[in-house]
């Protein structure tokens, strides 16, 4: 590490990072082969020296090399020699993370962390589909019901395409088969790995910030060799992680270091195919959250890789060889010469096409935060081993880690899925019971005391229908009744007529 920050190489004088400009992010660029992972190698372990926890994605495997402590070969030390550079073979201290648990610790997030916008963004909804997750998420949050894996989502989408109509009323038309639709996707990205990202313990993100009993920071490493087969799930993780660190952390202002260094190994898959909003969430987080003390790095081939609109905010460069054998490579040559500060002692496109392995342009953050004038760089050799672990190394880096233990067992407590099928067993239970009838009063105790009630005849049962001695029974007492009351009338007339005369 270099005074002032991290020692990147030796142009004509040393080119270093500032650790104070660190968190306005940065780029490294150049095509296959060229020396990209042994440049991220040598800032992230320069960081950590510095106290600076980072994370980085380990796409092709050997940056996990990191790790163990390095070997000079007659390469390395002739460059050293050159710049006057003294060798001290030393390893970082590093976590393993891996979305698959094979090659590190799980790591996970819940369904309700990672939202509707980034999840469609996952499983390539259009914008009906992802109104109807939207709704979904909506639903389940009004019907407290926890959205932790996949297999709440499932649920929470079929609850959703059975109550289609209600909702519809409610938050606009909801589709069942728009739903069957997200739900087939949803069984596409478990088919991939993606049932390995959701769930619990979820990542605490102050796991990531850590620093050992030296005061170096942790280098996260995320095994990526088998997640980067589908780059959807992995563009959308590191964006989620990303997110998340912006919305947790409090701001610091600038301060003297960063408080973590994110590296974004083949970041044009992230803005891939990307829509609009979430391009717009990516310039919103990269713009603000250099303010929360965090320095993000894109990793890529081309700068033509990135928006022009998240380009402009990096402003520590380092651009290794390009080659330019069409017109869209030589488009992109140069927007990279464009990019950089112009140096009048060389043509900067001309340079990088020139350029060897373990050579690169190097442009950094001066104390006023104004880019430096580009430099031809030979790019200092690692303390630390080139090349992977071999699988009993890293056995040993994980036995030893600091949260060992804390991710390793999946948790699965009651959320969406539980609660539905609770509901519906009761529901089931409910429709199968027979018909609950009246119950009788019990009779009142018997005003004599222990003597039992005189028994009561049954009542007779109702009936609607007559028999023939009922009828005749009732006509002869309405012709009697009848009979009676006319001499009863005849004799109160009569008396009337005697009393008048």
């Amino acid at each position: 590490m270099a005074d002032d920050g991290v020692l990147i190489g030796f142009s004509d004088h040393l080119e270093s990072l500032r650790l104070d400009r660190a968190n306005r992010h940065g780029l490294v660029a150049g095509a296959t082969g060229t020396g990209k992972t042994v440049t991220l190698q040598v800032l992230a372990q320069g960081l950590s020296d510095a106290g600076v926890p980072v994370f980085a994605a380990d796409v092709k495997g050997d940056l996990c090399g990191v790790a163990a402590v390095g070997t000079p070969n007659e390469k390395m030390l002739a460059r050293a020699k050159i710049m006057n550079l003294e060798l001290h073979p030393a390893a970082a201290p590093v976590v393993f993370w891996d979305l698959f648990g094979e090659q590190g610790h799980p790591i996970r997030a819940t369904v309700s962390e990672m939202g509707p916008l980034l999840i469609s963004r996952m499983l390539e909804l259009n914008d009906v589909q992802e109104g109807v997750l939207s709704v979904v998420f909506r639903a389940a949050d009004e019907e407290g019901l926890l959205l932790l894996d996949l297999k709440d989502l499932q649920a929470a989408l079929t609850y959703t395409s059975e109550n289609a109509k209600a909702l519809g009323a409610k938050y606009g038309n909801v589709s069942a088969a728009t739903v069957a639709t997200i739900q087939r996707k949803l069984l596409t990205l478990e088919d991939q790995g993606g049932a390995n990202l959701f769930g619990e313990p979820a990542l605490q993100l102050s796991d990531l910030m850590r620093t050992d009993g030296s005061g170096r920071g942790y280098v996260n490493i995320l095994a990526a060799n088998k997640l980067i087969a589908s780059p959807r799930l992995y563009a959308t993780f590191l964006l989620w992680l990303m997110s998340e660190l912006f919305e947790e952390l409090p701001e610091v202002g600038d301060p003297d270091k960063p408080r973590l260094a994110f590296f974004f190994d083949e970041a044009h898959l992230l803005f891939r195919d990307a829509p609009k909003p979430l391009l717009e969430k990516v310039e919103q987080v990269v713009r603000l959250i250099r303010s929360k003390g965090v320095g993000v790095y894109f990793v890529t081939q081309n700068p033509a890789d990135i928006p022009e609109t998240v380009l402009g905010q990096l402003g520590n460069r380092i651009q290794h060889a390009l080659r330019a054998y069409s017109p869209l490579d030589q488009r992109g040559l140069k927007a990279a010469a464009d990019s950089f500060r112009t140096n009048p002692a060389f043509d900067t496109a001309d340079a990088i096409q020139a350029l060897g392995v373990g050579e690169a342009l190097v442009s950094m953050l001066d104390e006023k935060g104004a880019p430096t004038m580009v430099q031809k760089t030979l790019i200092r050799p690692p303390s630390s081993r080139l090349g992977p672990l071999t699988p009993a190394e890293r056995a040993a880096v994980m036995a030893a880690s600091p949260v060992r233990g804390l991710y390793d067992e999946t948790r699965d407590r009651e959320s969406a899925f539980e609660m539905l099928a609770t509901r519906a067993t009761a529901a089931a239970e409910a429709a199968a019971a027979p018909p609950v009838q009246a119950r009788r009063a019990e009779p009142a105790p018997a005003p004599w005391g222990d003597e039992p009630p005189p028994a009561r005849r049954p009542a007779a049962r109702a009936s609607n229908r007559q028999s023939m001695g009922e009828t005749f029974a009732k006509q002869l007492l309405r012709t009697v009744a009848s009979t009676a009351g006319r001499e009863i009338m005849r004799g109160l007339m009569g008396g009337l007529k005697r009393s008048r005369r």
